[in-house]
C-alpha cells in the first residue's frame, strides 16, 4: 500500500513513513493510493466481534507490510486497553430512530483517543526497531493535544509539543495537557486562536532544515493514521444497526474535518452509508462552504464549544481532492489561493461533494438547549459539541433510515458550560477526580515562529 499526497508533488511513502512523517513535503496531506474494499460479506462478518477485530479486519489493507498480523494485533490490543467500556464505542438510543456513538471513554475522555492511543503504540513499534528518534509537535483546539500527551508520555523515543490557544481551551482540556509530569512532554500555550496554533505547526513542517534538524513528526489530523483509526467506529456502530442490509447516516460535529471524513472513507470501502451530515457551531465556514461553494475564513468567535472554533479545517483538503477528480494541481492552487483570502469551489466539485455530505450550523443558544432538552428527555448529558451534533441531526433524520450522532467528548469536559444549560454538574470520572489538584507546567509562547522553534531546539538539545 503506497500513499500519495493530496498536491501531487511529494514522493510517494510507504504506510510506515506517512505514518511517521505527517505533512507531506509539498504542504499536503497523504492519502492511500487506491482505497481497499470490503463487500457486504465482509461486512456481514463484522458482527458480534470485539472492537479490536473488527480494528484489525479494517485496518489491516491499509499498512501493508508495514507490520506483520501478530505485531498488529499486540498493537491493537495495547491501544484500547485502557478504556473504560468493554464495547469501546458503545451505542446509546437517543429517541426512534436516532442514536448517539458514545466515543468518549479513552483515557481522556474524548474521541481523540481513538487514534492517539493506537498511534502512540505503532509510533513506539516503528521507532524501536528502527532506532529513530523523533519530536513530535501538534496544535490543538483542546482534544488532541490531551490525547497526544497522554499516548506519547513517558515513551523513550519521542519528545511532544502541544501548541494550545492560551486562555480558549476548557480548565480540564488544559490541565490534562499541563499536570502530565513526564520530561518528554511539553504543554505550550500560544498567544492567539486554533487556527494560528495550527499554522505554526504547518510552517515549522515546512521550514525543512528544522524539520530534519530536530526529527519533526506529526499526529495532528493531517497525519493518516489518525484518520485511519477513526474508520473502524465507523463500521462497528453501522453493522450494530443492521449494516450492511441496512443504510445508516451519521451526524459529525466538525471543526478540522478529520472525524467525518473517516466517514467517507468508511463509505468508500463499502460501508453503506447513506448520508454524512457536517454540523458546525457558529463558525461554520464548512456549512457556508457547502451551501454556497465559497470558502472564505471570516474570524473565528470563541464558543462554548471550544474544539469547534476553526476557520481552517485542514482535513477538508482530502475532500477536495476527491472532488476535484484526484487533481493535485486543483488542489494545490485552492491552498495558494486561501492563503490570499479564501477560493470558491466549481461547481462540480461542489456537487461531487453535496452527493455524500450534508450540513447544519448550531448556534450558542441553540447548544444550550439541545443540552437541557435532551437530558430531558432521555437522560444522556451532552457535551457541548455532541450537542451541535445532536441538533443538526434532529433536522437532518430521514424516516426509514437510523441516524447516528457522534459524541466526542464527556460532558465533564466542558462542566461550566453543561451545567449552566442543564442544571447537573458533570463528575469526573474516578480515575481524574484529582485533576483540580495537580500541580500545571506550562510555557506561554508568542505566535512567533522562530521563538518557538528556538525552545524546541533547545529543549530536544539540537
Amino acid at each position: 500500500m503506497k500513499y500519495i499526497s493530496t498536491r501531487g508533488q511529494a514522493p510517494v511513502l510507504s504506510f510506515e513513513e506517512t505514518m511517521l512523517t505527517g505533512l507531506a513535503r509539498d504542504g499536503g496531506l497523504y492519502l492511500p493510493e487506491s482505497i481497499p474494499q470490503m463487500s457486504a460479506g465482509d461486512i456481514a462478518a463484522l458482527e458480534g466481534l470485539s472492537y479490536e477485530e473488527v480494528a484489525f479486519r479494517v485496518m489491516r489493507p491499509f499498512i501493508g507490510d508495514a507490520f506483520t498480523d501478530e505485531e498488529f494485533q499486540d498493537i491493537i490490543a495495547r491501544a484500547y486497553a485502557g478504556f473504560g467500556h468493554a464495547a469501546r464505542a458503545p451505542l446509546v438510543q437517543l429517541d426512534s430512530g436516532h442514536f448517539l456513538l458514545e466515543l468518549f471513554h479513552g483515557p481522556t475522555l474524548a474521541f481523540k483517543d481513538f487514534a492517539m492511543q493506537l498511534i502512540g503504540q505503532l509510533f513506539e513499534a516503528a521507532l524501536k526497531r528502527n532506532g529513530q528518534r523523533v519530536c513530535i509537535v501538534g496544535a490543538t483546539s483542546g482534544d488532541t493535544g490531551s490525547a497526544a500527551i497522554e499516548a506519547f508520555r513517558g515513551l523513550d523515543a519521542v519528545d511532544v509539543f502541544i501548541l494550545f490557544p492560551h486562555g480558549r481551551v476548557s480548565e480540564v482540556q488544559r490541565r490534562q495537557m499541563t499536570t502530565p509530569t513526564e520530561d518528554n512532554v511539553h504543554a505550550l500555550a500560544m498567544d492567539g486562536h486554533f487556527d494560528d496554533c495550527q499554522a505554526r505547526v504547518k510552517d515549522m513542517f515546512n521550514d525543512f532544515a528544522f524539520r530534519d534538524a530536530v526529527g519533526l513528526a506529526g499526529v495532528n489530523s493531517i497525519n493518516w493514521a489518525r484518520v485511519l483509526a477513526q474508520v473502524v467506529y465507523y463500521f462497528t456502530s453501522a453493522v450494530s444497526l443492521g449494516a450492511p442490509q441496512r443504510k445508516v447516516s451519521f451526524t459529525v460535529p466538525t471543526g478540522n474535518f478529520g472525524d467525518i471524513f473517516a466517514g467517507y472513507i468508511a463509505k468508500r470501502m463499502g460501508l453503506p452509508i447513506d448520508r454524512l451530515v457536517v454540523a458546525t457551531n457558529q463558525n461554520d465556514i464548512l456549512h457556508r462552504c457547502l451551501t454556497s461553494s465559497e470558502y472564505k475564513p471570516d474570524g473565528v468567535i470563541p464558543s462554548i464549544s471550544p474544539s469547534m472554533d476553526i476557520q481552517v479545517s485542514s482535513n477538508f483538503e482530502r475532500a477536495l481532492y476527491y472532488a476535484y477528480g484526484q487533481d493535485g494541481n486543483a488542489v494545490a492552487q485552492l491552498m495558494d489561493e486561501l492563503k490570499a483570502g479564501g477560493f470558491s469551489v466549481s461547481q462540480g466539485a461542489l456537487q461531487a461533494l453535496r452527493e455524500t455530505f450534508d450540513s447544519g450550523r448550531c448556534d450558542e443558544d441553540e447548544t444550550r438547549a439541545t443540552i437541557r432538552d435532551t437530558w430531558a428527555a432521555s437522560g444522556e448529558l451532552l457535551c457541548p459539541h455532541s450537542a451541535v451534533g445532536v441538533k443538526v441531526a434532529n433536522e437532518a433524520r430521514v424516516p426509514g433510515t437510523p441516524m447516528i450522532t457522534l459524541a466526542t467528548a464527556h460532558p465533564a469536559k466542558f462542566p461550566a458550560a453543561v451545567e449552566e444549560a442543564s442544571n447537573v454538574h458533570p463528575p469526573l470520572p474516578e480515575r481524574m477526580s484529582d485533576l483540580y489538584e495537580r500541580s500545571e507546567r506550562v510555557s506561554r509562547v508568542d505566535n512567533d515562529l522562530g521563538a518557538i522553534e528556538a525552545l524546541i531546539k533547545e529543549r530536544t538539545g539540537h
